[in-house]
């Protein structure tokens, strides 16, 4: 079926020319800004930009009528750990009085008190809990979101969570990415025996969540509170072997040679980056790996945030994402997320849609079809209710997105739109 997506005021395509990718500030500013075309929708895929004064020849094609607003690649949400039960808002009084994310982790608190709620927890649960959470991002114009377990920390509650976030893949309306996470931090059992949690992940979990095509991606938090560089290319080996893809949590608060592991396996992703070291910058540079930057975390914590400006003229593949989680970036606010990336990490506006739209898609290994206009790909949208794309940052704490479209359809619609 063919439908025109008729009447924007401006159509941000962040052409990549067939790259699907961009890095460098050159291209990460290049939006490539259209106007007075329409798109042509063909099976839920973009199939052509058609002139506006030629409209005529489509008298007969259904019409999707966007006047007077501003379309944009359907933002890709590539990192959050979004199946969790209750509040840590305690915890998050103790930071305000000093207490540092890893002394609250080490007192019990952190992860863990996430994971006691978790595993109490039934299937339907945290299913009915989640949903919301996902409508949320939708109303804010995303058509991908990765998911992470790593709340269970157990062989039965990890597959839960993955089951669960399997279960809101079959009932949303846009592209759930499952990520195995088990790997998040020692549970309180086998805090003296971290050999025999390896071993658990390794020799059991994978290969049942392999074999069972529970998750596409296995992720490692890599820092001193959670598991060493050797750790993680012991899980990392597991992994690759059983034919998950990889990415990394590491350079958050120390270094602690997570960096060279996961380039070493060709993660997908390394996310967080805070305290990279500038030495490691021209590493990232030569590598197809893309860096996600998560800015609500270091608000949230009030610390450090990534050097963005400094990666970027590096010519890294910058991504950015929320880290929507309940302990260190209780944000799920897209544009919070933009407008702390253009105040603190002195992205520019176009730096910052490519990198939630195209390098996001690269950090879920999708950009070959997702993240960008262009002929070919999935007709994924987000409807901005402006007629300049510069509002989308400059209004910082606003969703302007008035409709979502996956594949062609019509997922989202703001009442009065």
């Amino acid at each position: 079926m063919k439908t025109l997506l008729i009447n924007a005021s401006q159509i941000v395509t962040v052409n990549t020319n067939k790259k699907n990718y961009k890095r460098g500030a050159k291209e990460l500013n290049n939006l490539d800004v259209i106007s007075d075309h329409s798109i042509l929708i063909d099976n839920g895929i973009i199939s052509d930009f058609i002139p506006n004064s030629k409209l005529s020849k489509y008298s007969s094609t259904e019409k999707i009528d966007i006047k007077d607003k501003v379309v944009m690649p359907g933002l890709v949400e590539c990192h959050t750990h979004l199946t969790f039960l209750g509040s840590r808002a305690n915890e998050f009084k103790l930071k305000l009085r000093g207490a540092s994310y890893e002394e609250i982790a080490i007192s019990g608190g952190g992860i863990l008190s996430t994971v006691q709620k978790v595993r109490g927890a039934s299937h339907e649960e945290l299913l009915n809990d989640s949903l919301p959470k996902i409508n949320r991002f939708i109303e804010q114009g995303v058509t991908t979101l990765e998911i992470k377990s790593g709340y269970g920390l157990s062989y039965y509650d990890e597959i839960k969570l993955l089951q669960v976030i399997n279960s809101l893949k079959s009932k949303s309306k846009i592209e759930i990415v499952p990520t195995f996470l088990g790997a998040h931090t020692y549970p309180p059992e086998y805090k003296n025996d971290h050999k025999k949690y390896l071993q658990i992940l390794c020799t059991e979990l994978i290969p049942f969540i392999a074999k069972n095509k529970l998750a596409e991606f296995c992720d490692v938090f890599c820092e001193e509170t959670a598991f060493t560089s050797e750790d993680v290319e012991r899980i990392f080996s597991s992994a690759a072997e059983q034919g998950l893809k990889l990415k990394l949590h590491t350079e958050q608060f120390h270094n602690v040679g997570g960096l060279d592991a996961a380039l070493k396996f060709n993660a997908t992703s390394i996310d967080h980056l805070e305290v990279i070291k500038e030495s490691d910058f021209d590493k990232l540079a030569d590598s197809q790996t893309a860096a996600v930057l998560l800015p609500g975390v270091s608000f949230f914590l009030d610390y450090d945030f990534a050097p963005a400006r400094k990666l970027i003229d590096n010519n890294v593949i910058v991504a950015l994402a929320t880290d929507y989680n309940p302990g260190s970036s209780n944000i799920s606010n897209i544009s919070l997320v933009m407008g702390l990336a253009a105040l603190k990490m002195k992205m520019t506006f176009e730096e910052i849609i490519s990198s939630y739209t195209i390098n996001s898609a690269v950090a879920l290994n999708r950009s070959e079809r997702i993240g960008s206009i262009e002929i070919g790909k999935n007709a994924d949208f987000a409807i901005m209710n402006i007629q300049d794309y510069n509002d989308i940052i400059y209004n910082i704490g606003t969703n302007l997105n008035v409709m979502t479209i996956k594949k062609g359809n019509i997922v989202y619609s703001k009442q009065g739109e």
